[in-house]
Order: C-alpha cells, then sequence, then structure tokens
C-alpha cells in the first residue's frame, strides 16, 4: 500500500506498507510534473504510479529515504518515458 501526503507544494511524504513500513521524502518541482504528466493527473498520482514504478524493480527497504522525483531516471533510465507514455 502507497500513502501520500502532502508537507508542501513540492514535498511529499510516502509511506509504504508491504513486508516492511518504510517512509520516503520526495520532492517533484512543477515544471518537472509539468514534463512527466502536462498537468493530465495530480501530482500524488504521479508520485504514487513512480513508486509503482520503483516496487516492480526494488523492494521498498532499497528505496532512497529521501529524494527528489527526477533521481529515479539516474537509476532507471526508462522511468521518464514511461510516465510520459502513462499519461500523454
Amino acid at each position: 500500500m502507497i500513502i501520500v501526503d502532502k508537507i508542501n507544494e513540492t514535498t511529499f511524504r510516502v509511506t509504504i506498507k508491504g513486508k516492511s513500513v518504510t517512509t520516503h521524502i520526495v520532492t517533484v518541482s512543477s515544471s518537472y510534473y509539468e514534463k512527466l504528466t502536462t498537468g493530465q493527473i495530480s501530482v500524488v498520482t504521479l508520485i504514487e504510479k513512480s513508486f509503482e514504478f520503483l516496487l516492480q524493480r526494488e523492494s521498498n527497504t532499497h528505496i532512497l529515504s529521501q529524494f527528489d522525483l527526477p533521481v529515479i531516471g539516474h537509476y532507471f533510465p526508462e522511468y521518464e518515458s514511461t510516465m510520459r507514455k502513462m499519461f500523454n
């Protein structure tokens, strides 16, 4: 289960409840949000889908505890194209 709580306009707390419960602080700029979604979905949905993407590739205990959303693309180059295809 993925729970996203808004801290402020660009920062979110993500709790993942699996075998282990983990908490992650994620930041996403409005420009990056627009780049991936063209405003088609909410930023919360983008974060949820981004964590679903990550969880298909690694366990929640291996996900960084704090990061900017674009960092995902450094580890998984297909991330941005996958998100853009999903939302555009």
